[in-house]
């Protein structure tokens, strides 16, 4: 009898074209396209999204819907959540890598019960988020929680 796997195994397809320069469009089905380049500092133009910005977005959704979806099997619902984060990216042995991605989430809750449940989740977080689970550069969480005004 064969034994079921607890985990299920997903695939997902982005795709690069070249247009001009040093820039090019990412898309995959059914999506919106996004013009991609390299940043100003690689020659690049500063009007279209970097991969080294799309790392650190990823990592911040990731982070964000880990959050939510923690909070909803919690029964938690945020009056609001807003997020930035910082990549570092250095010169490491002769190659280039983000070193670093420190995430700051802001989010707001009802009233002092949702609080102490929204902190207790966000610690859990960073380990479960499977983008910063993927990829060798160190990832912090500073989060700030606060109970919304009525």
């Amino acid at each position: 009898m064969e034994t079921k796997r607890a985990y299920k195994s997903f695939r997902y397809k982005a795709n690069t074209a070249w247009s001009s320069a040093r820039r090019g469009t990412l898309y995959a089905s059914g999506k919106p396209n996004i013009v991609v380049g390299s940043p100003p500092e690689f020659k690049g133009e500063p009007d279209v999204w970097a991969p080294e910005e799309l790392l650190v977005g990823s990592v911040n959704t990731c982070m964000m819907l880990t959050f939510l979806t923690l909070a909803q099997s919690k029964g938690l619902t945020p009056v609001r959540y807003e997020s930035e984060a910082e990549g570092l990216l250095e010169n490491i042995e002769g190659k280039y890598r983000i070193t670093e991605v420190i995430v700051r989430p802001r989010v707001a809750v009802k009233d002092n019960a949702e609080f102490e449940r929204a902190r207790e989740i966000m610690e859990s977080v960073e380990a479960q988020c499977f983008i910063s689970n993927s990829i060798r550069s160190s990832v912090t969480l500073t989060a700030e929680l606060i109970v919304a005004p009525k």
